[in-house]
């Protein structure tokens, strides 16, 4: 357009999309992602995040409790074993597992004899597997000496200091444990520049992710991704206030009850009216979960970020579900 001789340049500014991640080295559980287009700081701000979302918010296995035979606390040590019980307990820390059910799962080890105990002589079920099998955990000195040991596994998200789980009430002679739930081992990221156009400040972001094998770094990073996504979509802003269900005015101005569609309408039933145990119906609803529709739109992991869920919650809540036949979202 022409004004005064002079022409007026109008130009749609946006901030262009990256374009698709690709994996450009991979190696068992080890693997690098490289985006590549990135708006200019992008590169930062999206590296940041992912990082964050892979250490803190992906769920995984750990041991949280173990009672040995003849031990009655963590300061001890065992005649006829090398390791003293703190020792046993760090090296017990280090198993990685990989659950296929809904925890928490007792695992038990029994061994006798000269020999180096390690996580494969632990016995398994179905529901479990030990990723490391050659992880040591204590050494037998003695011929006649039996280590027995009963070890409870249970899923969760990050790291969970004992401090944090003051108010569980454990059997006596468990010792609990500092929980590693995290399956990432290790996570960088780096930004360089590279040219997009005419433009050379446009970023390509590389991310280093290494498992500890219970799950891929591919599934991590998807999964890491999809955390953030619905984090992001849950701070969009509703512009238009729509007024609750039971409060529609009628014609005539009149406040009048909104009667639901069907009185099966399983998605309306109230936390509190699931039959669950007082501590999960609890946990959920200190975290803003106050009916079953709100419980079917979150995932397991996201569940597992609420305070006071573990497994045993997240196992009372699938089946309380299906029950209704609904689920939690995959």
């Amino acid at each position: 357009m022409a004004i005064g001789g002079q022409v007026i340049r109008r130009e749609i500014m946006q901030i262009n999309l990256p374009q698709k991640p690709k994996i450009v080295k991979s190696e068992g559980n080890k693997a690098i992602f490289e985006i590549e287009g990135l708006y200019p700081g992008y590169g930062v701000t999206l590296g940041n995040a992912l990082r964050r979302a892979l250490l803190s918010s992906l769920p995984g296995a750990a041991v949280v409790g173990v009672k040995i035979k003849g031990v009655h606390h963590e300061f001890s040590t065992i005649p006829g074993v090398a390791e003293d019980v703190i020792e046993i307990i760090l090296n017990l820390r280090q198993i990685r597992f990989k659950l296929h059910a809904a925890g928490p799962v007792k695992l038990f080890l029994a061994a006798k004899g000269e020999k180096e105990v390690k996580a494969g002589d632990i016995k398994t079920t179905s529901e479990i597997e030990i990723i490391n099998q050659e992880q040591p955990i204590a050494t037998i000195t003695d011929k006649k000496t039996e280590l027995e040991i009963e070890i409870e596994v249970d899923a969760g998200l990050g790291f969970v200091p004992v401090e944090s789980r003051k108010k569980e009430k454990l059997e006596i002679g468990v010792i609990a444990v500092d929980a590693l739930f995290s399956p990432i081992r290790k996570v960088n990221f780096e930004v360089e520049n590279m040219r997009v156009g005419d433009r050379t400040d446009f970023n390509r972001l590389r991310l280093d992710i290494e498992t500890d094998g219970s799950i891929g770094p591919e599934d991590t990073f998807k999964k890491a991704n999809e955390i953030l996504v619905e984090q992001f979509k849950s701070l969009i802003i509703v512009t238009e206030e729509v007024p609750p269900m039971d409060e529609i005015l009628s014609e005539g101005g009149e406040k009048k009850t909104q009667v639901p569609e069907s009185e099966t309408d399983n998605t309306k039933i109230k936390v509190e009216d699931l039959k669950l145990s007082a501590r999960t119906a609890n946990a959920l609803l200190e975290g803003g979960i106050k009916t079953v529709g709100g419980l079917i739109k979150k995932t397991e992991a996201s569940l597992l970020a609420i305070d006071g869920m573990g497994g045993k919650g997240i196992t009372e809540v699938k089946k309380a579900l299906k029950k209704l036949g609904l689920s939690l979202k995959e």
